[in-house]
Order: C-alpha cells, then sequence, then structure tokens
C-alpha cells in the first residue's frame, strides 16, 4: 500500500476509500495562526526544475511558509532520491503524484516523516505543489502531488488538517497537464498508475539567470 492515497472529490464521495483517507467522523482543527516568523527568513525562495520525460517543470518553492516541508524536498532532491521516480497517480482533473516509486513499483526507502505545515495559509490550487501521506497528519516523507485544478478538499481545516502546499509552478504547467492524460490502469494494489511510465529524470535547484532564460527544449532528435 502506498504510504500517500489521496483521490479526487466525486471518487471518495462514492465509495469507502472516504473513511480510511479523512476518517468518518474526524475532528477539523481549527487553523493556526502563523507567527511572523516567515518573514524573518533571509531566503524566501528557491526555484528548482523537475525535469521529467515529458518535459521541464520550473517550480518556486516558498521557505517562508514551509521551511520544514522546503527543506525536506530539497534534501531528497540533494540525495538524488527523485532521479528514477515515477508518477505512479495520476487523476485527470485532480492530481499528479510522484516521488516514491521506481517503474516497477519499488518504493524508494525514505527518511523519518516530517510535520504538517498545512496551515501556513496556502491553498491546494491549480499549479501548486504538496505533500503527499496518509491518514496520519504528520506522514509526509518524500511523496509530492502537483494540484491539476483547484482542490480546496485538501486544504486545511476543509475536512481535516489538509496537505502541505509548499511551491507553485512557474513554468511548464503543460508538462502536468500532458502527464494528466495519460492512459493508466490499476497495477499491483495501486490505482490510476500511468500504464506507460512517466519519469523523474532529475531534480535541480536554478538560479534566477535560468528562469528568465527559460527552460531548454529537449531535441526530440536524439
Amino acid at each position: 500500500m502506498p504510504d500517500s492515497m489521496i483521490f479526487p472529490l466525486r471518487a471518495i464521495c462514492l465509495s469507502a476509500s472516504l473513511l480510511f483517507l479523512f476518517g468518518a467522523c474526524s475532528k477539523v482543527e481549527r487553523p493556526i495562526n502563523r507567527s511572523n516568523f516567515q518573514d524573518r527568513l533571509p531566503e524566501v525562495k528557491v526555484t528548482v526544475e523537475v525535469l521529467t520525460t515529458l518535459g521541464p517543470i520550473q517550480v518556486e518553492l516558498y521557505r517562508n511558509y514551509a521551511p520544514i516541508t522546503v527543506e525536506n524536498f530539497l534534501q531528497y532532491m540533494r540525495d538524488d532520491h527523485y532521479d528514477g521516480t515515477i508518477f505512479h497517480r495520476v487523476i485527470d482533473g485532480f492530481i499528479v503524484q510522484g516521488g516514491g516509486f521506481d517503474e516497477n513499483l519499488q518504493e524508494r526507502p525514505t527518511r523519518e516523516s516530517i510535520l504538517n505545515e498545512a496551515s501556513n495559509g496556502l491553498r491546494n490550487e491549480r499549479g501548486t505543489i504538496a505533500m503527499a501521506r496518509t491518514n496520519d497528519k504528520d506522514s509526509a516523507s518524500s511523496q509530492f502531488y502537483f494540484n491539476l485544478a483547484d482542490n480546496e478538499i485538501l486544504d486545511h481545516g476543509v475536512r481535516n488538517y489538509g496537505y502541505t502546499v509548499f511551491g507553485r509552478i512557474i513554468s511548464g504547467i503543460e508538462v502536468i497537464d500532458a502527464i494528466a492524460k495519460v492512459p493508466v490502469s490499476d497495477r499491483d494494489n495501486m490505482q490510476s498508475v500511468p500504464v506507460d511510465p512517466v519519469t523523474v529524470l532529475n531534480v535541480r535547484e536554478i538560479s534566477r539567470e535560468e528562469i528568465e532564460r527559460g527552460p531548454v527544449k529537449r531535441d526530440k532528435r536524439f
């Protein structure tokens, strides 16, 4: 069973998955007021490029809103954890999720899970990146997802504690839209797995100069 299970609202409303994912009568915790610690951080943003087999995605990460989550993601990046992983759950109109499994659906080892920062005020809007997790609110490790739509059901306090948003796509949203359209099937007790793998080739931090220059398009002749 993958360590991060999220499904579209139209599906969970019609199945028992809702009980497993969110809890039948789970108590909704009130949003926590953020302190001004975010404004004291010297470096607010860091930008990374997620290079996939369908093209590059440039993502701006917000350290001032989710410092623990951003550092966690960057450490997995530095460890080359994401290289060779696939988007193992693709639900058109909802999310594309990756960061945990290789093409054979073998799960990558992870570090300890991190504190949930979903109360940071950022919403699960189209084009944002957030951490996937289990029903335990503090269970996120390496897996992340991109929102294909405005998914209010995943926000803090809507039904449960919510899922931590920690960045936004600034270039390459057409890539996640392309991933959303690939054929999927159920495989090895996992749902909505792409038939032909969409692989993360590399994740790296990029400079302001590279952002302004724009992503380099892959030469399809090779």
